[in-house]
């Protein structure tokens, strides 16, 4: 059985599984590309969008969305991995969507892991989204400790794209893509949690029982910044997908 739901303001759809949620997603991010064919997309990597980006595969084989006009920044990059390296994120975004759907690569956007000045290179990733005309759909996963992209908890409200440094605990989370944890770099480019508040539309994806008790924190704990997630309900337009297990601590009337 399919929940549609306002909690605190942000719709919120659950789906019995994490396919099904994740089939939501993408065709909310095909009915933006149908209504303005050369929409900016924020996207995202790590495990959670991998369904999500196959549907639009699939979709985009069935000439049911149309890539060519769009242009895409994604959130975040290691720093000190270039493009060319497997667990880049520009990498990733190769390998599960941009080789497979007739998007031109020239407007796909990644942060430079390597920039020579990262400080600069944060500030030029800022007026490239501005001069593309902002974010019309910003793609999110959560972090088991609320983190969005590389925000980590304590980030700023008003953050923009910057250098962080990553907490063990994320480090730890991904060092299953690497060959050992010592390999995960320590240090990242995210945009900031103002920059992703900037979307004109906020749509995230959650699913299994170990984001359970981060999305319940997200949508009926406080508000604060040591949740960064939390932030997002100060947005007026996010919808949170979420499959049964994610949502397994909120109260649902």
């Amino acid at each position: 059985m399919i929940q549609n739901v306002q909690i605190e303001g942000i719709e919120t759809v659950v789906q019995p599984d994490a396919e099904q949620a994740s089939r939501t997603v993408a065709q909310l991010i095909a009915d933006q590309i149908g209504r303005k064919g050369d929409s900016v997309l924020g996207l995202a990597t790590g495990g959670t969008p991998v369904q999500t980006y196959r549907q639009l595969i699939e979709m985009n084989r069935r000439g049911e969305v149309d890539f060519s006009a769009v242009t895409s920044f994604n959130l975040d990059e290691y720093i000190g991995l270039d493009g060319a390296h497997p667990q880049s994120f520009r990498a990733f975004m190769n390998e599960h969507l941009f080789d497979h759907v007739n998007i031109d690569r020239a407007r796909t956007f990644v942060p430079d892991g390597c920039a020579d000045d990262v400080e600069a290179h944060c500030a030029k990733y800022e007026s490239m989204i501005d001069a593309a005309g902002g974010i019309d759909l910003q793609l999110l996963g959560l972090g088991h400790n609320g983190h969005i992209a590389f925000n980590e908890p304590g980030s700023p409200r008003d953050s923009r794209t910057r250098r962080v440094d990553l907490t063990p605990l994320t480090i730890q989370q991904n060092a299953r893509f690497f060959d050992s944890v010592d390999e995960v770099p320590c240090h990242a480019i995210t945009m900031g949690i103002a920059t992703i508040l900037g979307a004109r539309r906020i749509v995230m994806l959650a699913t299994g029982g170990g984001k359970s008790e981060a999305v319940a924190r997200m949508l009926q704990g406080p508000i604060g910044e040591d949740h960064p997630a939390s932030l997002l309900r100060h947005h007026d337009h996010v919808t949170v997908v979420l499959d049964r297990a994610a949502a397994a601590e909120l109260h649902l009337e």
